[in-house]
């Protein structure tokens, strides 16, 4: 299953956010087994290598990208996608942007704790704890 993780839920992990890490965690572990095909917005690593370069050094802010590269691919950000987001009806641009590049690359789910930013999603959205429940169930 084709799965994109927002960049909030990838943060949690990176910076061990206490109230979110260990299911972002579980989540990642499932994509490090091959049980899910993870998938990160081009965009969001960006982001993050940006974020982690204001928390650690340079050297680590780059060990922390290629240990996230090694476990996930890219969906693309391309003129196509950025015209699809420009179209779209989320309020916000970057959450369009991360959804239409997900759509592009055809995830069939995207987890976030910021549900309420995709309520215009065509592709269904969880929270982690909703996710692991709706996995937990289909086994």
């Amino acid at each position: 299953m084709k799965v994109l993780f927002d960049t909030n839920i990838i943060l949690d992990v990176l910076l061990d956010r206490k109230l979110f890490a260990d299911h972002a965690s579980f989540l990642m572990s499932k994509v490090e087994q091959s049980e899910i095909n993870g998938f990160l917005c081009a965009t969001t690593v960006t982001t993050i290598h940006y974020l982690l370069s204001k928390h650690l050094d340079k050297k680590q802010a780059i060990v922390s990208i290629n240990s996230i590269m090694a476990l996930f691919e890219v969906a693309s950000v391309n003129r196509l996608v950025i015209e699809s987001a420009l179209k779209s009806k989320f309020t916000d641009f970057e959450d369009s942007v991360l959804h239409e590049s997900a759509r592009h690359a055809g995830v069939e789910y995207i987890i976030t704790r910021n549900i309420k930013d995709f309520k215009k999603s065509k592709i269904p959205v969880f929270t982690p704890t909703e996710f692991l429940s709706m996995i937990e169930s289909l086994t």
